[in-house]
């Protein structure tokens, strides 16, 4: 009998719900193709993809599955602007750079909807996101980003909330305000992979799932190794993200991987007593708490990191006190799926993009933004390799730090700091 084709990805209620999987075709020759790429996330698919559109011979390859890593098991929040606000990236780089910034992730937005609408990708794709307030000073701070956005960045999608018309929205006590962002989306992120998978088959890549880089040369051709076959390429692409591990020492102390969990309730008797309106949310906390409805009513709730190599044992029971602090009332609703994903995140929360060698090229470090941004990049390092690097160059140019004690050390200075700031979070 032959296996369930989901049974190679985590389980989960993205899982459950998949459209589209295939069968795995792995790696079993010696290829040679104009670009190879790394990685079957987001990051990678949408580079493959773009590189084939551009006329370029093109393998993927893919260690699990497309979108088995955090591209498919994400909140599926595509939000407005970096993951750093627009007052803090004027400090750091400068008005004019930061509102080409604020451009790239709207054109991040605006590629997404593009990609879903021309290849046809059925990934409940939906606009609206409430960002809440966990303190009041969150809220004055909330109020004054909509306000200055609009006038500023010339972005009029934000309207502020307060307490009271918040609370006629979420079912909720907790929050002191928040932003309605009418031009942030939400969206099923594995079926988002999956269909981005199926068009660059349809395009012509050839990818290659269950075929891990064991390594590569530095090298014009690169030759890439896999268990049962290589690839030689002139071009290499890098789109590994959170999953990186050793296979290029030289990035891996710039990214921080860490552990992000999410449950999905049984479907709920009045969801939208709970969340008026087909909008996702997340809150001002450090360690984001983030929550929308499915479409069969369920309630998926993300909160809670670690900052070990290892999931939960109980992934429910440790999400679960987060979100009762939340929703109260869903005390004795039952929990039908638990999962945890794996994202990266750099030192000042910014994407890293650039290149190592004349043909070796990468992205990574969304840091929680890499539905959209990640998406992006792709598009971007297909656009660099092609000759064209004005908007490749403007992310490729951002500062970026090795974290403290490179990745031996690493780990323990930053699970002080987010314990400091968790801890932030509760008083």
């Amino acid at each position: 009998m032959q296996p369930a084709l989901d049974s190679d990805y985590p389980a989960s209620w993205y899982t459950a719900t998949a459209r589209g999987l295939v069968a795995p075709e792995p790696l079993q020759e010696s290829l040679h193709a104009d670009v190879c790429v790394i990685g079957g996330g987001y990051t990678g698919l949408s580079a493959a993809l773009h590189l084939r559109r551009q006329g370029a011979e093109v393998v993927l390859l893919e260690a699990r599955r497309a979108g088995w890593g955090a591209s498919g098991r994400n909140g599926g929040q595509i939000g407005s602007g970096q993951r750093r606000e627009e007052s803090e990236l004027e400090h750091l780089v400068g008005q004019q750079a930061a509102r080409e910034l604020w451009q790239l992730a709207e054109d991040a937005k605006t590629l997404v909807r593009e990609l879903v609408a021309r290849y046809r990708i059925a990934c409940d794709l939906a606009e609206g996101q409430l960002i809440v307030a966990a303190k009041p000073q969150h809220a004055l701070e909330l109020a004054r980003r909509a306000e200055r956005l609009a006038a500023v960045y010339g972005y009029e999608r934000m309207r502020f909330l307060d307490r009271g018309e918040l609370r006629q929205r979420l079912a909720t006590d907790a929050y002191h305000g928040g932003i309605l962002d009418r031009g942030a989306m939400h969206l099923h992120p594995l079926n988002y992979a999956l269909g981005l998978a199926r068009a660059c088959r349809e395009a012509g890549v050839r990818l290659c799932e269950g075929s891990p880089a064991l390594g590569y040369t530095r090298s014009r051709p690169a030759r890439v190794e896999t268990p049962q076959g290589e690839v030689r390429a002139d071009e290499l692409v890098l789109a590994c993200n959170g999953y990186l591990q050793r296979l290029e020492p030289r990035l891996a102390g710039y990214i921080m991987p860490l552990n992000n969990f999410i449950v999905a309730t049984e479907p709920l008797a009045d969801p939208a007593a709970l969340i008026a309106g087909n909008v996702c949310v997340h809150d001002t906390r450090f360690v984001v708490n983030y929550f929308r409805l499915s479409p069969d009513g369920r309630l998926l709730f993300g909160g809670g990191e670690n900052y070990r190599r290892r999931f939960p044992r109980d992934i429910a029971a440790f999400v679960r006190p987060v979100m009762l602090e939340i929703f109260p009332q869903l005390a004795r609703s039952r929990i039908d799926y638990a999962w945890g994903g794996t994202l990266a995140i750099t030192l000042n929360r910014l994407p890293q993009l650039g290149r190592l060698e004349p043909n070796l090229w990468y992205a990574q470090g969304f840091s929680g933004h890499g539905v959209s941004i990640g998406t992006l990049a792709g598009q971007l390092l297909a656009e660099a390799i092609a000759g064209r690097r004005q908007r490749f160059d403007r992310l490729a140019t951002l500062p970026a730090r090795r974290f403290p004690g490179g990745t031996l050390l690493r780990w323990p200075g930053m699970v002080a700091g987010m314990l400091y700031y968790a801890l932030r979070d509760r008083l």
